[in-house]
């Protein structure tokens, strides 16, 4: 006797790459402050109980002629994004911050717009000099389960993410 199993890959979150609206630093009370706001939408694969994670990518350098551009700041937040079919509710945890939402335009809302956030000191930076500053918005595909692992590094349709967003900050 013969058993046969059969798994189904759930759809992929969205073959698309999330614009990037707005991007901006500003320094307050002594930290280097970001503000973006990304604009993506993703499909009902949360209710199938997978897990999503995004992350956030920021890096601050300053251009150096003689030698490699120094790193002066460089920070990730990771998003993980989950469904709660009981409850009907989504869930969006970053470190030790929890949060519900009652549907998925208010979870992109929130990941898709940063305010505030903080990336480096002031005391790092040299006023009037030229910095490059750079951030995206990327579905982490490396935290997937196993199974949907396999599928999401084989199809470009796992692939959602922003392109580096880069402009000059002056401070």
């Amino acid at each position: 006797m013969a058993i046969f199993c059969w798994l189904a890959a759930p759809a992929p979150a969205s073959a698309d790459t999330i614009p990037v609206n707005s991007a901006e630093l500003r320094i307050d009370e002594g930290e280097v402050l970001l503000n973006a706001e990304f604009e993506f939408s993703l499909n009902p694969t949360l209710e199938k109980g997978i897990p999503l994670y995004f992350a956030l990518d920021f890096e601050l350098t300053r251009g150096r002629w003689y030698w490699l551009d120094e790193k002066v700041a460089q920070t990730a937040l990771v998003y993980r994004v989950s469904y709660n079919a009981l409850t009907r509710q989504y869930r969006v945890a970053s470190g030790l911050l929890t949060q519900t939402f009652n549907s998925l335009e208010e979870v992109e809302r929130f990941i898709g717009r940063i305010t505030s956030r903080r990336v480096a000191s002031a005391d790092a930076l040299t006023k009037g000099a030229k910095y490059d500053a750079a951030v995206r918005l990327r579905l982490d595909v490396n935290q997937l389960p196993k199974p949907i692992l396999i599928n999401a590094l084989a199809s470009r349709e796992w692939t959602l993410a922003s392109d580096w967003h880069r402009w000059s900050f002056t401070p």
